[in-house]
């Protein structure tokens, strides 16, 4: 019998496209003689869906005709399975799930709030638990961690968006602390989404104010100058990791821009257009990238090092993509942040190391397990209740007070 598996994508962030070609791309490689694919995808609007229309992109070029064609559901418990309810008509199960394969990128989603509420559930899934997930998407939690480790990482500011509208002077003064260029980010996006590199104040001004539309919390970095790109991808848990393939992100910008990651530059098939990913896009696959890295041997066994050291302390889990900034003149390496449920799940890191696509997802989801099992083998409740009795010891009079 075939292990259900619930692969959750979509929702609501702005990476919501980015996470279908993610999905898509793994449904695609599944074993499905070991695993039946349920696709889950929740619109933009937090509708959930399912049918297996929803394997095929091509599906999601009419959102209206989706909608007519998809099964509009809701996950949860009932009868000791983890179960999808169909919200209309009768409210008929469609269908149950073993796992859940959370495969979405960004804010609402990849942040803890969808892990949450499959905690909450009690239903297992592949991925960082709530608390991983949160440092994992959250810039400036993620950094103080990297600060405690005493990992390297850029000189940075950072400060909400009312204390910038508030008192700009003040902010402006905090962030001229540091030296020009600076990169200013959303603290809680991915995908280089509301970025931007500012060499001067008029730049600077511009590229707030365009984060503040996409965050509350604001982040702005000294700039690497000399900038090599590379990242690290890595399987497993806290007990054991398995490193990838170290990448060197090839891009004529100071960073890895969206349109490098899913749309296309001059190195990469495709057209500039708008921020939408191009039908046919492989996603973070297609991007401009040389596979393993020139850097020297010493320098691989640092990022190496790093990449586990920030796994293990962010409390990690499943495939997790690390990204390094490296000074190439003066040959200092930085800790950049985590992907914690990275574009395409990092899978072509894996490849250089023998690990293919259809091996590391059937790794991911037995990790799943393996975490689900130790996370109910604690203790989170007592059977005995505190409250039995409580009325009795009240006497009537005190459950009156309560009417």
């Amino acid at each position: 019998m075939r292990i259900k598996v619930g692969v959750i994508f979509g929702g609501e962030s702005v990476e919501h496209e980015v996470s279908i070609i993610s999905a898509i791309q793994a449904m695609n490689k599944i074993n499905q003689e070991k695993y039946e694919i349920i696709p889950i995808y929740i619109d933009k609007k937090r509708e959930w869906y399912t049918g297996h229309m929803l394997m095929d992109i091509d599906t999601f070029s009419d959102m209206s005709l989706l909608k007519k064609y998809a099964t509009n559901v809701v996950l949860y418990y009932k009868d000791g399975k983890y179960v999808l309810q169909n919200k209309k008509g009768f409210k008929r199960i469609v269908t149950d799930i073993d796992i859940a394969l959370p495969i979405v990128h960004g804010t609402n989603v990849e942040d803890g709030v969808l892990q949450g509420y499959l905690t909450s559930i009690g239903i297992p899934f592949t991925g960082s638990n709530v608390y991983a997930s949160v440092v994992g998407q959250d810039k400036v939690y993620m950094k103080n961690i990297f600060e405690h480790e005493k990992l390297p990482i850029t000189k940075y500011v950072w400060f909400y968006d009312n204390e910038y509208k508030d008192n700009e002077e003040e902010v402006l003064k905090k962030i001229k602390k540091l030296s020009y260029p600076v990169i200013v980010k959303p603290a809680t996006t991915g995908s280089s989404v509301g970025i931007a590199v500012c060499k001067d104040d008029k730049e600077l001004i511009d590229g707030l104010d365009e984060a503040i539309n996409y965050d509350n919390k604001i982040i702005v970095e000294e700039l690497v100058e000399n900038l090599k790109e590379c990242n690290i991808a890595i399987l497993g848990n806290y007990e054991s990791q398995t490193v990838s393939a170290i990448e060197e992100v090839l891009s004529s910008n100071k960073f890895l821009t969206y349109e490098d990651k899913y749309i296309g530059s001059s190195k990469v098939k495709g057209k500039l257009g708008a921020k939408v990913p191009a039908k046919g896009s492989k996603g973070m696959a297609s991007a401009a990238r040389e596979i393993p890295a020139k850097i020297p041997k010493d320098m691989q066994e640092e990022i190496e090092t790093m990449a586990l050291k920030a796994f293990k302390a962010l409390g990690s889990s499943g495939v997790c993509r690390f990204d390094f900034l490296i000074d190439s003149k003066t040959k200092k390496v930085y800790i950049n942040e985590i992907n914690s449920i990275p574009g395409s799940l990092s899978f072509y890191l894996f490849e250089p190391i023998n690990i293919d696509y259809t091996e590391l997802l059937n790794n991911l989801i037995n990790i799943g397990v393996k975490d689900y099992k130790k996370r109910i083998s604690k203790t989170h409740s007592f059977d005995s209740n505190i409250l039995a009795g409580y009325q009795a010891r009240r006497g009537v009079k005190g459950t009156k007070k309560l009417k």
